[in-house]
């Protein structure tokens, strides 16, 4: 008991340190993540970047900052230019414009729909002349407040000089606009034209690269666009890289390391979790268990929503170390849940064991057992309060519902057009007519019924005609057998009367004697087959050595075995096995057995005893080789007064089948022949 105990508390503790290192695993990888990518800013991808220049973040700002010159150069130009309208796109104004015709032709009283559309449209901007001018405003104000926004954007960038010209308009911010003087800049872009230079040259190895020259393939050539950084920029921007580059290095390493002690925690768990205690067939349960699962669910996505809300609410160290807590617990409580989810997937309960399953599955029940126990009126009650209920549930696919009820109302009608026609076929006399109707419905419970009256009437019939035949057989096999040895009574009782010589009737009354004796047995033998039959002996059950019986009954027949010349080979059990029967019923049956041998084996054969424990009894089987062709079926020969040989030249009466048959079923065991060609084998089956 100890020894178990401890084995118990051993698991116990690997478990509960293996959730510990899964959480604490998962907790950790999760919120570097967070970190790198919501706290720090960074991208993974700067871990695999050779340098600044050849990152994501170098060419990110120089497309951005190319977009926002390009913005200002090519649409918004100046504040004035603005003002007066001419950054506005006439597909704008135009989209808008619909806009408000669509109000005009829904919502005013002015619109005629017997005009053409241009006509309501030379109406629209009569009346919407207000509306209209509002809208320009409005786009302007919009467009205005956007080049502002550009402005802001470019101004961020501490350390950034421009030079940006197109037919119309210059934009910079230095007073130097010449290229020697942005080339002089340790990194640079000059775009003039069709022409540029980079530098450095790496820039152009970026795999990022086209970022920047799908802002430069449009320009004309007298555009240009020149782009410098100067060292505060650069040194800024790179100092930042490689403080990312270190942050995102270390914290891949770490991610790996705490997510590979996570898969080893987890893969464990999951191996040892819910598993079956002893001979029991079902996996443990503990309280967490027994919540529903869907209850489980909600919680689970209900916890995930609330983490990820408060994570995209950090924006500072102090609230990301609060959250490693928060999501220790959060984590916890997950994967409490999924080892639940786990248990019940092995255990075969996962949906079972469901809110939803468990009200359905009883309303589902509780009809069911009112419609499998009610009248065909209570269900027919059930179908037509049921269907509307079904309908208004499902009124969105009314017509599959539909359909559904139309398809089954067919198959109803089509079961019983069957029935009908089946009952009328048997009505005409046709007997051997079968009904097939499927399911476990009503019309299949009768169609069942229907077929079980005609193969009543069948057997009926069959069994009638066959006992006729039996009777006529059995009268017929009686009188034989009586008339037989009863003729020879009569003859030699004549022929004694007239004989006068002393030698021939003493020979006369051996004769008589023999006849006499035989007509006694086959009488014996008729009333044993008759009690045996009926039942009506009593049955002394006890514990019996059936080898022994066996082995006894064989030595008290050795006379008969050794006239034969039979040679019997028993095939014993080990152990002994005893049988409860009643003895010298017993042995009738199987001295009736050895007594057919006697008369019907082929002599000199051998003679197969086998003792066989099936389990629950215990198996006799005898075999011998007959010495008659065994031209019937088993069947037949189990019939009384049948015989191996049909001419019936044999001494036997034809009952000791059927008489061991009857002895061994009052005994509550069972007794059946099998023939193979010449080969006879009586089976005796008795409980232990």
């Amino acid at each position: 008991m100890d020894i178990k105990w401890k084995k118990y508390s051993h698991l116990v503790v690997i478990k509960l340190i293996a959730f510990i290192v899964a959480i604490v695993c998962f907790t950790s990888a999760l919120m570097i993540f967070v970190n790198i990518i919501i706290i720090k800013n960074a991208d993974f991808g700067i871990a695999f970047e050779e340098s600044y220049f050849l990152g994501t973040d170098y060419v990110s700002d120089s497309s951005n900052i190319l977009t926002s010159l390009r913005n200002i150069t090519e649409n918004y130009k100046s504040e004035e230019h603005i003002l007066k309208g001419g950054s506005l796109k006439e597909i704008e104004i135009r989209q808008r414009e619909e806009n408000l015709f669509w109000d005009f032709q829904n919502n005013s009283r002015s619109y005629n729909p017997n005009l053409t559309h241009e006509e309501n449209y030379v109406l629209f901007k009569e009346v919407y002349a207000a509306e209209l001018t509002e809208l320009k405003d409005r786009l302007i104000t919009e467009e205005l407040q956007a080049y502002n926004s550009v402005l802001r954007e470019l101004e961020k960038y501490q350390g950034l000089i421009y030079y940006a010209v197109d037919s119309e308009t210059v934009f910079t911010n230095s007073t130097n606009k010449t290229k020697d003087h942005f080339q002089s800049f340790p990194s640079y872009m000059v775009f003039d034209g069709p022409e540029y230079k980079v530098f450095p040259q790496e820039i152009q190895e970026n795999p990022h690269y086209y970022w920047i020259t799908s802002n430069t393939n449009q320009l004309g050539h007298q555009d240009k666009m020149y782009i410098a950084f100067n060292e505060e920029f650069l040194n800024s921007r790179i100092g930042e890289w490689k403080e990312n580059k270190v942050l995102v290095t270390k914290g891949l390493y770490q991610i790996t390391g705490f997510s590979l002690g996570l898969a080893l925690a987890f893969i464990y768990l999951l191996v040892v979790i819910g598993r079956k205690n002893g001979e029991s067939q079902e996996t443990p349960l503990n309280v967490v268990d027994r919540i529903y699962n869907d209850f489980k669910i909600v919680i689970c996505f209900t916890l995930i929503a609330i983490w990820i809300a408060a994570i995209s609410q950090i924006n500072h160290v102090p609230i990301y170390n609060l959250m490693y807590p928060v999501t220790l617990f959060i984590a916890s409580l997950g994967l409490i849940f999924l080892l639940s989810f786990v248990k019940h997937l092995k255990n075969k309960t996962f949906l079972k064991h469901t809110l939803f399953y468990a009200i359905f599955y009883k309303i589902f029940k509780f009809i069911k057992e009112i419609y499998d126990s009610g009248s065909v009126g209570i269900k027919v009650v059930l179908i037509v309060i049921g269907y509307p209920v079904l309908v208004a549930i499902t009124f969105f696919m009314f017509p599959i519902t539909l359909g559904i009820a139309a398809w089954i109302a067919l198959r109803k009608v089509k079961e019983f057009s069957a029935i009908k026609e089946g009952v009328k076929r048997v009505k005409e006399g046709d007997i051997h007519y079968t009904i097939n109707v499927s399911g476990g419905g009503e019309f299949a419970q009768l169609a069942g019924d229907i077929n079980s009256i005609t193969d009543g009437l069948y057997k009926a019939v069959d069994n009638e005609i066959r006992s006729e035949r039996l009777k006529t057989e059995l009268i017929t096999n009686v009188s034989h057998d009586i008339r037989t040895p009863l003729t020879s009574i009569i003859t030699y009782v004549d022929l004694l009367k007239s004989e006068t010589d002393l030698a021939k009737a003493k020979e006369y009354l051996e004769i008589l004697d023999q006849k006499s004796q035989r007509l006694k047995t086959l009488t014996e033998d008729l009333f044993e087959a008759s009690k045996a039959s009926s039942g009506n002996i009593p049955v002394n059950f006890e514990e019996i050595d059936i080898e022994s019986l066996i082995t006894q009954g064989l030595g008290e027949l050795d006379d008969k075995v050794q006239d034969r010349k039979l040679e019997f080979r028993i095939n014993r059990l080990k152990d002994k096995v005893f049988i409860k029967a009643d003895g010298k019923l017993l042995w009738r049956a199987i001295e009736n057995l050895l007594s057919n041998i006697f008369k019907y084996a082929l002599e000199g054969s051998r003679v197969y005893i086998d003792i066989i424990d099936s389990g629950t009894g215990v198996m006799l089987i005898i075999k011998n080789i007959s010495a008659y062709e065994l031209n019937i079926s088993s069947e037949e020969l189990m019939e009384r007064f049948k015989r191996g040989d049909e001419s019936r030249s044999s001494q036997g009466s034809g009952l000791g089948l059927s008489i061991a048959k009857s002895l061994v079923e009052i005994q509550k065991g069972s007794f059946d022949v099998e023939i193979d060609g010449d080969l006879f084998k009586a089976i005796i089956h008795l409980p232990k």
